[in-house]
């Protein structure tokens, strides 16, 4: 009896739990195609595909998945210098949008579940981006 339920009481926490985050993460997805469309549209263009050897493309970029952070910390300050996206070098200069943490959460959310990336269903908190501090 017991074991019926514990694994009523699992199941009804789990049930819960994980379609408020996949709708949590939906709707800041969908926050976040607008701030794209406002900020990052221009250079990256409406596909992610990016400028070839000018701006890095966000569609199917490693950059973005093996390090979410510098990511964040790019969108959060702007970034100047080198970096390596899919093995390519870029070296331009991303100024700083002036979004909220919020924003830079939500624009996060958007370009790593569009064209391609996947974040596996983990969601970037505002608390995370809040967390990145400028170097």
């Amino acid at each position: 009896m017991k074991l019926v339920l514990t694994l009523l009481a699992g199941f009804v926490f789990c049930s819960a739990i994980l379609p408020n985050q996949d709708d949590e993460l939906a709707k800041s997805i969908e926050r976040g195609k607008g701030i794209y469309a406002e900020n990052c549209i221009t250079c990256h263009m409406g596909a992610g595909e990016g400028v070839s050897g000018t701006f890095p493309p966000l569609a199917k970029a490693d950059y973005l998945i093996k390090t979410p952070e510098k990511a964040i910390h790019a969108i959060k300050f702007g970034l100047k210098g080198k970096i390596q996206v899919n093995g390519i070098e870029f070296n331009n200069a991303m100024p700083n949008p002036n979004l909220g943490n919020d924003e830079i959460a939500d624009v996060m959310n958007y370009i790593q579940n569009s064209w391609g990336n996947s974040s596996g269903k983990k969601i970037v908190s505002e608390k995370m981006v809040e967390e990145v501090k400028e170097k």
